[in-house]
Formats: C-alpha cells, sequence, structure tokens
C-alpha cells in the first residue's frame, strides 16, 4: 500500500481531512508532527515526533522510520512542516519544494528579497531587529505602511499605521505579541525582527495552486469580499470563483507563477495572497502549503473520469496526496459550483462559554456545514494578537454572491458567550487563540 507523509502540527485542523482522504484513497497516511519525543504515542496516533526547531534531528526520525516503512511521497500542512516535509523529501529522494524556497515561503523578508531580486511589482519595505525603534523607517517606506513579524500566518501581528507615531505604537504592540510565551517557544529566529513595507491599496485575493516539476497551475481563485484595509486585518469570506475579469484573472494567474518561480517552489502545493490595484498584481504572501484550517472544504474537485450527475467530487486533500506520489492529477478541475467559508471571527478577547444559534444557522439556504472550532473555557482572542478563528460556516451556491449571503446569513444567527477576562492586547498564555492551528490562507 503507498504511504504518504504528511508532516504537520499537532493541532493542526487539516491531520482529520487528510486522514479521511487517506482512507478514501486507500493510502496509508503517516504522521510527524511536533511532539514530545519521550512520551509513547501520547496521541495514539503512530505519529513520528519532531521538532521544528530540530530539523537535523527530525529529518533523522523521518529516514529512520522511512527505513522500517517506505515512505513514498511527502506533503505538508503549514508554513513551519512545510520546511521540515522539504528537507523530508530532499533526505528521501522524492519529489518536493527544494529546503531553501521553503524557508524563503515562510519567511516574509525572504518572500520580499526573493521578488525584488526578480524584478517583481513588491512594496518597499525595511527589516529591524524586534527591540530597535521602527519610526523612522516610515520615511523610507511611506505612509500608511504594515508592521509585520516575519514568520506568522493567519493576520497574526499584522497592524497597518497611517503615522510615525501610529508605526512605534503598533511596533510596541507587536514586541509584546513576540514576546509572549507561546511565541517564543517556538524558538524560531524569525521572531527576532519585525518587517515594516509599505500599505499596498487594491483588492484582496487568495489563490490555491500547485507546482508539478516546476510547472504552475492554479486550482482555484478565492475573493474576499470584505475589505481588509486596517488598523488589523482579519480575514472572514474565502468565496470562489472570484469573478475577476478575464485579463486581471490571467495576470493574476501569470503573477503568481512568476512569484512561486522566483521562490524557487518546484513541486507541491502553494497559496497565495494578492492585492490587485491599477500598478498591477502584488503577491503580498506566497506559502508552500495548502490553504489553512478547515477551509479546504470550500473546494471540491471532478477527476475528468466518469464526470457527470453520478461522479464523486473530490477534496483538495485526495488532489494533493495523489500528487504527492506522483500520479497525474492534470485532469482534476474544480467543481463548477460556487462555494465559500467564513472564518467565523473572534469578536474581543476573553474566555469562550459557548454558542447559541448553531442549529438555526445550519438551516439557512445553501449552508453546508457548521464547525465550531473553539472549546469552552479556551481563551480567544481577535487579531493581531489571536491566531485563529471560533469556527467555519461553509457554503455552496449557483452564484458566488449567493455563497456569501448564505455565509453572512448564518453568521448572524450565531451568538457567542466571550467572557472578559484580560483587556485586549494582553498576550501570553491568556493571549492564546481559539485553535493552535491558523486557520486562514
Amino acid at each position: 500500500m503507498p504511504r504518504v507523509l504528511l508532516v504537520t502540527t499537532t493541532t493542526g485542523y487539516q491531520t482529520r481531512a487528510f486522514s479521511a482522504a487517506a482512507e478514501r484513497l486507500g493510502l496509508d497516511l503517516a504522521l510527524a508532527s511536533d511532539r514530545c519525543h519521550v512520551l509513547d504515542d501520547p496521541w495514539r496516533d503512530g505519529a513520528i515526533p519532531v521538532r521544528f526547531h530540530e530539523e537535523e534531528q527530525a529529518v533523522r526520525a523521518i529516514r529512520a522510520a522511512a527505513a522500517a516503512r517506505p515512505i513514498h511521497g511527502v506533503v505538508a500542512g503549514g508554513d513551519r512542516p512545510a520546511v521540515i516535509a522539504s528537507l523530508a523529501a530532499e533526505a528521501l529522494h522524492l519529489p518536493g519544494h527544494p529546503p531553501p524556497a521553503a524557508r524563503a515561503a515562510g519567511n516574509k523578508l525572504g518572500t520580499r528579497e526573493r521578488l525584488r531580486e526578480a524584478g517583481l511589482p513588491c512594496p518597499r519595505f525595511c527589516v529591524m531587529p524586534r527591540e530597535a525603534g521602527v519610526a523612522a523607517l516610515a520615511g523610507r517606506v511611506g505612509l500608511p505602511c504594515v508592521v509585520k513579524p516575519l514568520a506568522m500566518s493567519a493576520s497574526r501581528g499584522v497592524i497597518r499605521a497611517d503615522t510615525a507615531d501610529a508605526v512605534e505604537r503598533a511596533a510596541d504592540r507587536l514586541r509584546r505579541l513576540l514576546a509572549a510565551r507561546d511565541v517564543r517557544a517556538l524558538r524560531d529566529p524569525a521572531n527576532d525582527a519585525i518587517l515594516v513595507e509599505e500599505y499596498v491599496e487594491g483588492r484582496e485575493v487568495a489563490v490555491e495552486g500547485l507546482v508539478t516539476a516546476g510547472r504552475f497551475r492554479a486550482l482555484a481563485i478565492f475573493d474576499k469580499p470584505d475589505p481588509l484595509e486596517g488598523p488589523f486585518f482579519e480575514e472572514t469570506i474565502y468565496v470562489t470563483p472570484a469573478g475577476l475579469p478575464p485579463r486581471d484573472e490571467h495576470r493574476l494567474v501569470a503573477q503568481v507563477a512568476d512569484a512561486a518561480g522566483a521562490i524557487g517552489l518546484t513541486h507541491g502545493s502553494v497559496h497565495a495572497e494578492c492585492r490587485l490595484n491599477a500598478r498591477g498584481v502584488f503577491v503580498i504572501d506566497i506559502a508552500a502549503r495548502p490553504i489553512g484550517g478547515l477551509c479546504a472544504r470550500a473546494l471540491r474537485f471532478d477527476t475528468g473520469v466518469n464526470a457527470g450527475p453520478g461522479s464523486v467530487a473530490r477534496s483538495l486533500e485526495e488532489l494533493l496526496l495523489q500528487h504527492a506520489l506522483g500520479r497525474d492529477v492534470a485532469s482534476w478541475r474544480r467543481s463548477p459550483e460556487a462555494s465559500g467559508v467564513m472564518m467565523i471571527p473572534i469578536p474581543r478577547a476573553g474566555r469562550y462559554q459557548g454558542v447559541e444559534g448553531v442549529d438555526d444557522a445550519r438551516r439557512v439556504p445553501g449552508i453546508e456545514d457548521v464547525v465550531i472550532a473553539a472549546a469552552v473555557g479556551q481563551q480567544v482572542a481577535p487579531p493581531p494578537e489571536g491566531a485563529s478563528y471560533l469556527g467555519f460556516l461553509f457554503a455552496r451556491a449557483a452564484r458566488a454572491d449567493d455563497a456569501v449571503a448564505a455565509l453572512r446569513h448564518a453568521h448572524r444567527h450565531l451568538r457567542f458567550d466571550i467572557r472578559p477576562t484580560l483587556p485586549v492586547g494582553r498576550t501570553g498564555r491568556n493571549g492564546r487563540s481559539a485553535a493552535a492551528d491558523p486557520a486562514g490562507g
């Protein structure tokens, strides 16, 4: 039986989806995740214990596991897992993104430098040590600007500033986040620096793609109908198709393909966040992994075999597992109906106690599912401190506008009980988000 290695976080939302996909395909799924190597399989999933900050040891553990039971493909779920996955693929002589490319994609400074070197549209940017003053950088990149960490996702720590004073206030807030216990526990040197870059105006979209032997292919384009103008950038709705004019869609896909090439991504998943304006297409982030959280549930694929009313739609996870094994997925196309997902925002910081209205939300026409990810008693926080969401709403309809309307209608039914504990802006253990796995793109 073919065996695929999934490198992911212990609490990653996508693990269960990949496991279900592997079962449907008749594959064996091996896990490598960040967990204690001393305890004997505490999660009872047979995973290979790795630590993302100990790369050589992680690769040795994966090679040892592969020597006992061969691994035939590697996929990643998350930015830091993507680096370990690339190293594992290289060590096992399997297709995958090169490790330097996975590192650059997971680091905003590395991404900016690669795009600038390639002559692609790129905001002006500067980077400073975490404790250094950054207000002077506003004059170099221009105002408004965005203060952000180098290695966080789901808009965590990303703050727009419109004045020089606001830049320093944003940097102070980011410094407190970077000093939080859960962030320092990652032992990521990228969290010792702060990036300040030009604010790029325009319509924001996301591109889900796949690279095969250096050739990029767009699988789906998501529109983000809620404006993301700051001061914080909490994402809510993704809907596909995006409804772009054909000319804009063509230049978007071409620019993401060029960006993937500039980063050096050659084989595997690509998820890109972009802004479109009169100056062109700006690739804001490009990751060497699939869309995060449970958002992949919004995607279904027809395989091109026995397509028709009786055919079975396949998931993104199934496509990625097949691709990791070197199987041909060129005929797989996104199912034609419109679909969307809402990452349920956290309205305020506090302790989550429960939710009402879930059944009413599920009854909204067009809604496929409502998933509440937060656990009762969990401390939650919105961006810029928070890293996740209360849960997910999924919709499917004939038109994208109808899917968006269903998501908004269903969200209005949900009433969350969040009790205040600490003032908004505090971090550390009490600033942890609803779930440990980032849910956005």
